[in-house]
């Protein structure tokens, strides 16, 4: 019933008219050809650093930002740009105090701050479409002086057991001395952008506010030489006429703005390097406006970069509208007004995109929750990003620039040659990805990027299916088979959890369309073939089934920094890399039975995936009745890492963290009408159990399926899956009020340490911002609640559930005396991640707890940020506050499709007790 009306909402979605715009981009009316693929932050990136030691932060620093061209992006405050990023539109501000026009969003390195790097701004991502037809977020900007240093000093003087300085605290906000700037994007077309700033002065006093909107060329031309080179000029009646570099022409019109400003997107020479100034660089509308140096400017009225100026004295309450417009020119027979319909084509898009949530969210009662979710999906939005970097020739250089230092063709990302992505191909699309914030990590990660694609599927699942295949294409993923990590270290090994997020991306389109995409599934498959290969023969370094991985995604989790060589040439076998390699094989035998299908040949493939899950099955648990338990620790019925010291016994580290609780995730469930259609793999499965029992009884016995015809596999037995799951639903241990921790909070009191090679390693519950600099200090895995983690336990549980129905129950939480089945299990835990965001009793949203203005102010109240990770006790927000990347997933555990069965929950003493595992099943 509940799928019904799944399909029956996306239904729905797709017969509103931003569905029917989506419809048409497969038929080449290419919507997403413009949107919001600025980054907020270009400098300080690895792209952009041609240092010999590799301290990008240090080599492209904020303070350049305004003076320097940029070799491989752009960025902008509200951007807006074509996906090739050729043409750029964005705002800049300025309140007759600041140094410097607000440009770009400012924040600390990773150096400055107590806990990395961290933006201090305040802005919100509130709401969009995925054609980006109409896209809305809202800046506030201090009407007194940005404090750029006093955020720097106030910070350098905190340590990591205190809190970060943020702007809010800085006083500057107080009796509400600000401005609020709304900045909206219609589309009247898809290459007819419009673009609407709303200013507000929220202070008790008259104010002045300079709005500038900028548009620039990307600089292409710095780099090559005979490049072609685009031109913007004063056009008729005060606008911007543009010639881009391919010979197409737009205007640009701002409404009662008639003079402009031009400059150049190229380098200050004299400001950064003391070299003979040349021409208008970058920094001359600055100049012009800040420093009331007019000469700084064009007087030619043309160049590369221009703004209109438009100055606003406004009351106090005061608002006032902006109207700027970016189109081809009008026919002669046409309106020559751009402004003329321009009130009317926002109130079309504000009603269609209304329409669109109306529809997708149909089945989400609470209003609060669909504010959320919604706001979940403009934030996956706005993080949409051009990336362009191509290693090989940011290795050698530039012809027309100074040779790199040859200290760099050894160093970071070096044996990743092939890689070349951006506008690499003149007759495509420029690359567009999702990344996890744009500002603190504006460029992909991809492991994140998984998470980011089955969000996408709820809205845009074209989108979605072209994150995964554009990560796994040959100029993206290495030819050996891995995939790159991340631009800071593409070498750095992640979860491998794309074949899963192919399995619901695939699910969520199927269920929408009616129709499984197989040649995504088999287009993705094979690249993903190759990844696994990779992980065997490199990850499994001992060729044991016994994986390793090292830093693996989850930071400073462990008790070493898993970047440098261990301690007395110890090996560390990885409970967490282990199980990772488990749910990857279970998963890709999943796609490879549903290819087979419709191509038999798969079902061998499926088998090998079947087998290889079995193997790693046996590697984890070992051989008991040799003494072996692998990675399980029947004494304390949990997964841990296990030390491998030369010539001494194996030490388990009997640390309590997610990373015992991951081999869960290995689990799926398949149905005797899907399974007897295939009967090679069938008879497959059943021969294991005549002639491999040793392997078949390490896991769920998958011969007898279920009064419903479901037949399971999992890496975790009854028994190891009871003991588990009673630790990840005490609240003594994994159970916070807002989802699972990372550590268990026993290590609070009891901390775990070693001693090795004269070292002391040491491990605690570390509940809010890490207290170590491991991995750069800016996340912390030792106790927070992270959201993936949090994801696919509650996916997997109603998996589980799937099988056992009523027959596995458990005490959620631990201790409660209320049992439920898993799907009640998983709904509680659902449940509780949700609140997170949600007001409460006492009408505050937990995650906000650190600023409780942002709940009582109307101004804030309704404006959501999604952080990184929350903490573990409290539930207040931490890390990177704009990652709507894989926390954004909150918009799918507020879908009716991640809902479940909805079990309810029953006091133990009105309930049967729970159930003794079946025959096959006994300890």
């Amino acid at each position: 019933m509940k799928t019904e009306t799944a399909n029956a909402e996306c239904v729905a979605f797709s017969d509103t008219a931003e569905g029917r715009r989506l419809a048409r981009i497969a038929e080449g009316e290419d919507w997403r050809a413009w949107g919001p693929y600025l980054a907020e932050r270009q400098w300080g990136v690895v792209r952009e650093d041609y240092s010999a030691d590799g301290d990008a932060w240090a080599y492209f620093p904020h303070d350049h930002a305004r003076s320097r061209a940029y070799r491989w992006g752009e960025d902008g405050l509200g951007g807006f740009a074509d996906c090739r990023q050729g043409t750029c539109m964005a705002l800049a501000l300025w309140n007759g105090r600041d140094a410097i026009l607000k440009e770009r969003m400012f924040g600390l390195t990773n150096a400055q701050g107590n806990h990395g790097e961290d933006v201090k701004e305040l802005y919100y991502y509130l709401d969009g479409v995925p054609s980006h037809a109409y896209m809305r977020m809202l800046y506030k900007y201090p009407q007194a002086a940005f404090p750029y240093d006093e955020l720097i000093e106030k910070n350098a003087e905190r340590g990591l057991d205190q809190p970060e300085y943020e702007l809010i605290d800085t006083g500057l906000f107080d009796d509400s001395r600000y401005f609020d700037v709304a900045i909206e994007y219609a589309k009247a077309e898809v290459d007819d952008i419009l673009l609407r700033v709303t200013v507000t002065n929220r202070g008790p006093e008259a104010a002045e506010l300079h709005v500038l909107p900028h548009i620039w060329f990307r600089n292409s031309w710095s780099w090559s030489e005979n490049a072609k080179r685009p031109v913007l000029r004063a056009g008729a009646q005060g606008r911007i006429a543009l010639t881009t570099a391919k010979g197409e022409e737009f205007e640009y019109a701002c409404a009662g703005v008639e003079a402009a400003l031009f400059c150049d997107n190229e380098t200050n020479v004299q400001r950064l390097y003391g070299a003979v100034p040349q021409g208008h660089p970058k920094d001359a509308i600055n100049d012009c406006v800040v420093n009331g140096r007019r000469e700084a400017v064009n007087p030619e009225l043309t160049g590369t970069k221009a703004a209109f100026h438009a100055t606003f004295e406004l009351a106090p309450g005061g608002s006032a509208v902006l109207r700027a417009r970016l189109r081809r020119p009008a026919p002669r027979n046409a309106s020559s007004d751009p402004f003329a319909d321009f009130d009317r084509i926002f109130a079309a898009r504000i009603a269609e995109t209304d329409e669109f949530y109306a529809a997708l969210q149909r089945g989400v009662a609470d209003p609060d929750q669909r504010l959320v979710q919604r706001q979940a999906f403009a934030g996956m939005l706005w993080c949409k990003q051009f990336y362009g970097y191509d290693v090989r020739r940011w290795l050698a250089g530039d012809p027309t620039q100074p040779p790199p230092p040859p200290a760099r063709r050894d160093g970071r990302n070096a044996n990743w040659l092939h890689l070349a992505m951006g506008d690499v191909d003149p007759d495509q699309p420029g690359d567009i990805l999702s990344m996890p914030d744009s500002w603190e990590y504006p460029w992909f990660a991809a492991w994140d990027l998984a998470f980011h694609a089955v969000t996408f599927a709820l809205i845009d699942p074209a989108f979605a299916k072209s994150q995964l295949t554009l990560l796994t294409q040959s100029r993206c993923q290495h030819p050996n088979g891995r995939l790159a990590a991340y631009e800071w270290d593409f070498n750095d090994i992640n979860p491998p959890v794309q074949a899963w997020a192919a399995l619901q991306i695939y699910e969520i389109d199927r269920k929408a369309t009616g129709i499984g995409d197989v040649v995504f599934l088999e287009r993705i498959f094979h690249k993903l073939l190759l990844n696994f290969t990779w992980w065997v023969n490199s990850v499994d370094a001992g060729g044991r089934n016994i994986f390793q991985g090292g830093f693996l995604g989850l930071d400073n989790i462990g008790l070493f920094d898993m970047r440098q060589k261990l301690p007395d040439d110890a090996q560390l076998d990885q409970s967490d890399g282990t199980a990772w390699a488990a749910a990857f094989s279970l998963s890709m035998m999943r796609i490879a039975l549903e290819i087979a299908l419709v191509n038999p040949v798969y079902e061998d493939l499926a088998t090998k995936f079947f087998e290889h899950f079995l193997d790693i099955a046996g590697a984890i648990h070992g051989a008991p009745d040799q003494g072996d338990n692998g990675l399980w620790d029947d004494e304390e019925e949990f997964y841990f890492d296990m030390l491998r010291l030369p010539g001494q016994k194996p030490l388990p580290l009997r640390i309590f963290s997610v990373v015992g609780l991951i081999p869960i995730f290995a689990t799926e469930v398949l149905h005797e009408d899907f399974l007897d259609r295939l009967p090679q793999f069938k008879r497959r499965m059943d021969w294991y159990v005549e002639h491999r029992p040793d392997l078949a009884r390490l896991v769920s016995d998958w011969r007898a399926p279920n009064g419903k015809g479901y037949r399971l596999l999992s890496l975790l037995r009854w028994r190891r899956l009871t003991a588990t799951l009673k630790r990840a639903l005490s609240e003594e241990e994994f159970l916070s009020p807002f989802g699972l921790r990372s550590v268990s909070k026993i290590h609070a009191a009891h901390p775990f340490s070693i001693q090795l090679d004269g070292q002391s390693f040491t491990l605690d519950y570390e509940p809010g911002e890490g207290r170590t600099r491991i991995y750069g200090g800016n996340s912390n895995w030792r106790g927070p609640v992270w959201m993936p983690i949090n994801a696919l336990l509650i996916q997997a549980l109603r998996k589980l559930h799937l099988y056992y129905g009523d027959a596995f129950r458990v005490e959620a939480p631990t201790g409660s005396g209320i049992v439920t089945d898993l799907c009640g299990a998983a709904d509680e835990l659902t449940r509780r991640v949700q609140s997170l965001f949600l007001r409460g009793a006492d009408g505050k949203r937990p995650y906000q707890r650190a600023c409780p203005r942002f709940d009582a102010d109307p101004a804030f109240r309704d404006l959501n940020l999604f952080h990184e990770y929350f903490h573990g006790d409290d539930g207040r927000g931490l890390g990177a506050s704009h990652q709507t990347g894989w926390t954004g997933f909150i918009a799918v555990l507020f879908a009716p499709l991640a809902q479940g069965s909805g079990a309810q929950a029953e006091p133990a003493s009105t309930t049967n007790a729970p159930a003794h595992p079946p025959p096959d099943e006994t300890p």
